[in-house]
């Protein structure tokens, strides 16, 4: 039987038309299922970078460095100043030299100067801008007067930034808000590198394109899409490199900061985040501390080419650095420029005359590194016992020193100068030295000099270089024993005759006079005067090596003093800081004045956080103190001092004592003047023998300073309980004034001499005497 044709035919495999159609919807279920897991780790992600916008954004957004300013210059009439001294300040404190007229400017014209201040906020009030005149004559200010602003009989110069305390990442900024910036600097900000900044949501992608496009024709990056939330971005939270992952991040954060943040917030931070150059290993951020790091002037007072400048540099720091590159830095301002005429915001006059002037910027930095970093090292260390290094780091507070710039440059010029001097040879070039300047009633530190290298931020010898100090010791073993008047006066016999102390363990001690010679009885106030040894020692095992750390502690040791007989020649070790602070209680009539670096410390916005005020405590007798300083003047004029006066005008009366140990290892002068007290030391970091002694070591420093700084001689003022008298010392009795050996004395009241001796007295002494009266 014949099948039917219908039944024949063939049939299609159904297994083909079934496997196409169940491919369909598996594959679009995997990909709903990618999609679906792209957009959650895409959630989550965007979550993550939300939590890193919002964080930084509403947390503390800038870690802003502490600065610390030296004491701020007044001027007056009669105020103590050179005119190199004045200059030098000025410049230190970024003014510029030109007319006068601008703020931030002087002029000067022989000894006249005429300066245009700058105004400050000070802790006390806000010192305004004014345009004073005055004359420098005899290193004294006359014919002061103010030619424009509120009139003063004094003003204060804004101080200049000595350094700052920085954030490890070394970034430095001056933090600006919105409303305090010229108008001129966001507009044009925003006409040269985001046009529509006010319009877009956080990326521009027209811009992007436009970029694209030329970037690819010119076969190089020639622009750039990025708006300046984007370049926000970027700077704030992420790297700079070139990367498809990095710039996606930045399109999804600069959304989210939109998102989040007014405009005005998301421009006024990058006005204060943006880069704009180097100094060193610190980096300039945001354009207030530009504008003083290119210009010395307030962001507030910049003129258009200045502005136009700044906003330039942004495309790229080093490339358009105006210090290094004028000529390259010159033409994108110029091209700045037009760009702001071509968007309205000058008239074309103006643009003509803005590019047509110099670039203006200042000869160097006005903020740069620490310029004084011996110094800045005991700020820190003062600061640190009150403040957390992270604060000091990152809050902007504002530090008010005692530094003196002028008194620092004398310090430094006289290590610097005299130094190389001493020694001779290969000994010279591995000779250090250090130099501590107070003031000698406040005991403010007003210079530190802790090296030969002034610049050395290293190690501090000033501080950390714990030396014997010789016979720096022996104004305070004779203050010992003169606050005992009934045993001692400067007239009490002591003995310069060699001796040996024998020890419970057969050990010996036998000191010597540095010459090697003995004198037998000499007078007290000639045994310090002339440094001998052993009439030192001699007292100080009388009334007691106790006794004497009992008063080296009153006056401001703080380590441990050995209780030896050797620490009678100066055993005991300190640091030059520590010799100031006890010769700071000599040089006050026996007050212990702690010294300070620090006058004040504001927040930010000037709230005041902590004063140091003088502080004081009577730590000896004054009568007790007024005769080792008669001792210590002696030391200047007939004594161990008395070649300070090849350099010192004779005029200048001071008190001083050195200082030197074994193979002159340690060379030291300490010493005070009328206004200053100052300690020197000379000496090798491997404590290596040199031929020099105090008075042939640091002596010279110490005189090179001196003769440097205009100054009042040491008067000191008798206290109540002393007398002077006309006395023969050597011979420890009342004589009269024209007698041979005649010399005038203070005693503590009861404790002059009882015995008198008479002279001739002729008349030919008295004339004499009455002559030299006269032309004295």
């Amino acid at each position: 039987m014949k099948k039917s044709k219908a039944s024949s035919s063939p049939r299609r495999k159904p297994t083909r038309r079934s496997s196409k159609n169940g491919r369909r919807p598996w594959f679009w279920r995997f990909m709903f299922r990618l999609c679906a897991i792209g957009l959650v780790l895409l959630a989550g992600w965007m979550v993550y970078l939300d939590a890193v916008v919002t964080s930084r954004f509403e947390g503390r957004r800038f870690e802003v460095p502490s600065r610390v300013y030296a004491r701020p210059l007044e001027l007056f009439d009669g105020a103590s100043v050179s005119a190199g001294a004045l200059e030098r300040e000025l410049s230190l404190s970024g003014f510029r030299k030109g007319d006068g007229r601008k703020s931030g400017s002087y002029q000067r014209t022989g000894n006249r100067f005429v300066i245009s201040t700058r105004g400050f906020s000070f802790p006390d009030g806000d010192e305004p801008r004014r345009r004073i005149s005055l004359m420098i004559s005899g290193d004294r200010v006359q014919g002061f007067s103010v030619i424009e602003g509120d009139n003063a009989p004094i003003v204060r110069l804004e101080p200049a930034q000595i350094g700052g305390i920085y954030p490890a990442h070394k970034e430095d900024r001056v933090l600006v808000q919105l409303d305090e910036v010229p108008a001129l600097l966001p507009t044009t900000l925003m006409a040269v590198e985001d046009r529509n900044f006010y319009d877009h949501f956080g990326i521009a992608p027209l811009s992007i394109g436009r970029a694209m496009l030329a970037n690819i024709q010119a076969g190089r990056i020639v622009q750039g899409g990025s708006t300046l939330t984007q370049q926000l971005v970027k700077n704030f939270f992420l790297t700079r490199e070139q990367t498809l992952v990095r710039k996606a991040n930045e399109a999804l954060m600069s959304v989210l900061l939109e998102l989040h943040y007014e405009k005005d917030d998301i421009l006024e931070t990058y006005l204060n985040e943006v880069y704009l150059g180097q100094a060193g290993t610190r980096s300039i951020h945001g354009f207030g501390l530009a504008s003083q790091f290119y210009f010395g002037e307030s962001l507030k007072d910049l003129d258009v080419h200045q502005i136009a400048l700044l906003v330039g540099m942004v495309k790229g720091p080093s490339y358009y650095n105006p210090r290094r590159h004028p000529e390259r830095a010159t033409e994108r301002r110029n091209l700045v420029i037009s760009e702001m005429e071509q968007a309205g915001l000058i008239e074309p006059g103006r643009a003509s005359r803005a590019r047509g002037l110099p670039l203006g910027v200042s000869e160097r930095p006005s903020y740069s590194e620490n310029r004084y970093p011996a110094y800045i090292d005991l700020v820190r260390r003062h600061l640190a016992r009150d403040y957390k290094e992270e604060d000091l780091r990152s809050e902007g507070l504002r530090i008010f020193t005692t530094l003196n710039p002028a008194i620092q440059y004398a310090a430094e010029y006289a290590v610097t100068d005299t130094l190389p001097r001493l020694g001779g040879g290969q000994n010279a070039e591995a000779l250090e030295a250090t130099l501590v300047v107070t003031a000698k009633d406040s005991g403010e530190v007003l210079a530190l000099v802790g090296g030969r290298d002034p610049q050395f931020a290293g190690f501090n010898r000033a501080l950390d270089a714990n030396r014997p100090i010789g016979s720096l010791i022996k104004p305070f073993i004779y203050l010992s024993a003169l606050q005992e008047p009934e045993r001692y006066t400067l007239t009490t016999p002591v003995l310069d005759k060699s001796f040996t102390l024998e020890f419970d363990d057969g050990k010996r001690w036998q000191p010597k006079n540095y010459d090697g010679e003995e004198r037998g009885e000499v007078p007290l106030h000639k045994a310090l005067s002339h440094s001998y040894n052993l009439p030192a020692v001699r007292v100080g095992l009388d009334i007691g090596v106790d006794r004497v750390q009992e008063t080296l502690t009153a006056f401001g040791v703080d380590t441990p003093i050995s209780r030896y007989p050797s620490m009678l020649l100066g055993s005991v070790s300190m640091s030059p800081v520590t010799v100031a602070q006890i010769y700071q209680g000599l040089a006050t009539s026996g007050f212990n004045t702690p010294l300070r670096t620090i006058r004040e410390v504001t927040d930010a916005g000037g709230e005041a956080l902590s004063r140091y005020s003088l502080e004081v405590e009577q730590v000896a007798d004054p009568a007790a103190v007024h005769l080792v300083q008669y001792a210590m003047q002696e030391t200047m004029q007939e004594g161990t001092g008395r070649s300070a006066y090849y350099t010192v005008p004779e005029e200048l009366s001071l008190a001083g004592k050195t200082g030197t140990t074994d193979d002159g290892r340690d060379s030291w002068f300490a010493g005070f003047s009328g206004d200053l007290l100052a300690v020197a030391w000379v000496g090798r970091d491997d404590n290596g023998p040199t031929s020099l002694t105090g008075a042939s070591g640091a002596l010279p420093v110490w005189s090179r300073f001196m003769a440097q700084v205009p100054q009042h001689g040491f008067s000191p003022v008798v206290p109540d309980g002393v007398s002077y008298h006309w006395v023969n010392s050597e011979r420890q009795a009342l004589t009269d004034e024209y007698c041979d050996n005649a010399r005038l004395l203070p005693y503590i009241a009861g404790s002059e001499p009882t015995q008198t001796i008479s002279c001739s007295g002729t008349l030919e002494r008295r004339i004499r005497g009455w002559f030299e009266g006269l032309f004295q």
